[in-house]
């Protein structure tokens, strides 16, 4: 098993936003592995606690994976603040 770099962002939301149903977020998710092009790997998960979503993103290359989890932790900032 090859293993790679990983970033793990938390991005505060308001309280009951729900990123599955985002059109905006949705369509950055699947640009964020279109990007990554099979050699990684996105996971976003809903904190059970606090109004948080986790964004994971694991692939080749520090510098990039972190530019990819940065742009999706906008776009889910941006839509959950809307």
């Amino acid at each position: 098993m090859r293993l790679y770099p990983q970033v793990l962002l938390n991005v505060k939301t308001r309280k009951g936003f729900d990123f599955a149903a985002d059109a905006e977020v949705g369509a950055a998710l699947e640009a964020t592995r279109g990007r990554l092009g099979g050699r990684g790997r996105v996971l976003l998960r809903a904190s059970g606690t606090e109004p948080v979503i986790r964004v994971m993103v694991e692939g080749e290359g520090q510098a990039f994976i972190s530019e990819l989890a940065e742009s999706l932790a906008y776009t889910i900032r941006q839509q959950a603040h809307a």
